[in-house]
């Protein structure tokens, strides 16, 4: 029998300007990242540049951030706390209320079907830590250039804030990136992806039907069951062009 190891998972604490915040289960890796990708992605901060410095103790299991701005914990916190489905599970504080009040996509950027899932297999091919102990999740992202960038957590949400925080460190513009992950498009994904403005996000599984409808609203094209020579187009705003033969079966939603 082939054992493959087990997959890593941490509890660690997020400290903002000296007010701990909750405690994570993440993979440690990339912890920088996350700590960006996350903080963006909850409203936290909207650029790089507003966080003076990131501090990560291994040991200790803590991530303390320092804000140039003051960090108002009362209000914060007394929003309403929504609670994520999946390993590693998280919180965030945006509804889906909220959600609807992001900038919607304007990107008109077409891609292949056969370009995606060209990426999503070069993606798996990839994907270090999972094939090390087959039980990770994974986010990676697509540039103009056809490169690829790939980050893993135990957690699928954590994958994508990482993969996030990486393309904000790096100032990469969304309009020409595609976003790929390994989990469940949920409405909390779609969150993500949105507040950063992805125009294309494609998975290995599904998305859920709030998601899609979310992706609707905000023109933001969701693919699902990106996998061998099959895929889901669930929300068929044009930028996925199905060059392939229609016996492959992509379902148009």
């Amino acid at each position: 029998m082939n054992r493959k190891g087990c997959p890593d998972e941490y509890p660690i604490s997020l400290i903002i300007n000296g007010y701990e915040m909750a405690v994570f289960q993440l993979t440690n890796s990339d912890l920088d990242d996350w700590t960006y990708g996350y903080l963006f992605s909850e409203g936290f901060i909207q650029e790089a540049s507003d966080i003076e410095s990131v501090h990560i103790n291994e040991s200790l299991g803590t991530i303390n951030v320092s804000l140039r701005a003051d960090f108002d914990e009362t209000h914060v916190f007394s929003k309403k706390k929504h609670y994520t489905a999946g390993c590693g599970r998280g919180v965030t504080f945006f509804s889906m209320t909220d959600v609807k009040s992001f900038a919607k996509v304007t990107s008109n950027k077409a891609y292949p079907l056969s370009y995606l899932l060209k990426k999503r297999s070069q993606f798996a091919q990839n994907s270090e830590l999972y094939l090390e102990t087959g039980g990770m999740h994974g986010a990676c992202i697509v540039d103009e250039q056809g490169g690829i960038t790939i980050r893993e957590d135990i957690g699928r949400h954590n994958a994508v804030d990482k993969i996030i925080g990486h393309a904000l460190r790096n100032c990469l513009q969304p309009e020409r990136l595609i976003l790929l992950t390994t989990g469940r498009v949920s409405y909390e994904m779609l969150s993500k992806a949105a507040k950063f403005g992805f125009p294309v996000i494609g998975s290995r599984t599904a998305a859920t039907k709030q998601a899609v409808q979310l992706a609707k609203y905000l023109n933001i094209e969701v693919i699902g069951y990106l996998r061998g020579k099959m895929a889901t187009i669930y929300t068929s705003l044009g930028r996925v062009e199905n060059d392939l033969s229609v016996d492959l079966a992509v379902e148009m939603h």
